[in-house]
């Protein structure tokens, strides 16, 4: 990597999280004593090889202000959309006069507050001289069903080859927002990076994480994430 390369997290964080059931957005809900995009924002704010971080919020968002991150001279904040695909390209264009396009962007969901710093790590050293880019998952390992016309089984789907997307996904920001703006120019409302990506013919690469990693979506992910963030160390 050369010195005027440099790398940028992004933090799509307008969502409301219906699937939860909660009056609150999920990334404001409580988690051993702070808010779980506080816990998904540290991990990025604290990594001296990330030069800034942009997070995108809904217009209506009366929770932001009050969060630790609010006012960080590392942390900037951009408009949500409608959709994920807004919001991410809502928040490259919150780069301009920031950043080059050739610098690299982490797009990680604010939802996702158990990544492991070795993770990030990887996959950034795996990506820093990849042609096209990549994101974290893991190979499917559960036997995988199609289901038609209801909650009936029509068939069970061959699994090798397939893997569980996780985040942060990493594109250059010229890419990136080329293929964004590709992919919503032709109303594809694609809900991650690495689509809007292979929409060009791109070929992201894999780079395994550990499962871990869970994105907040149901109330029983919060006592589990807790679970994790215990493990890991990070709280006591």
């Amino acid at each position: 990597m050369t010195p005027a390369v440099r790398l940028w997290a992004i933090l799509p964080a307008a969502g409301v999280g219906r699937r939860m059931g909660s009056a609150i957005p999920k990334q404001y809900l409580e988690l051993a004593g702070r808010t779980v995009i506080e816990h998904t924002l540290a991990l990025f704010v604290s990594h001296a090889r990330i030069s800034g971080v942009v997070v995108a919020l809904g217009p209506e968002d009366g929770y932001w202000n009050a969060t630790a991150y609010a006012t960080h001279p590392k942390v900037v904040r951009a408009m949500g959309g409608a959709e994920r695909c807004h919001s991410v390209l809502n928040a490259v264009m919150a780069l301009d006069g920031r950043a080059e396009d050739e610098d690299w962007i982490l797009v990680h969901d604010a939802a996702r507050p158990c990544l492991r710093l070795e993770d990030l790590d990887r996959l950034v050293d795996s990506l820093l001289d990849d042609p096209v880019g990549g994101l974290l998952g893991i190979p499917v390992r559960d036997t995988m069903k199609r289901a038609k016309g209801g909650q009936r089984i029509d068939g069970t789907v061959d699994r090798s080859g397939l893997w569980h997307a996780y985040t942060p996904q990493m594109f250059r920001l010229g890419l990136l927002r080329h293929a964004l703006r590709d992919a919503l120019a032709a109303n594809d409302l694609v809900t991650d990076d690495a689509s809007a990506i292979e929409r060009l013919g791109h070929a992201p690469r894999l780079v395994e994480g550990h499962a871990d990693n869970i994105k907040i979506t149901r109330a029983e992910d919060l006592p589990l994430a807790h679970f994790y963030l215990r493990q890991q160390g990070r709280i006591d």
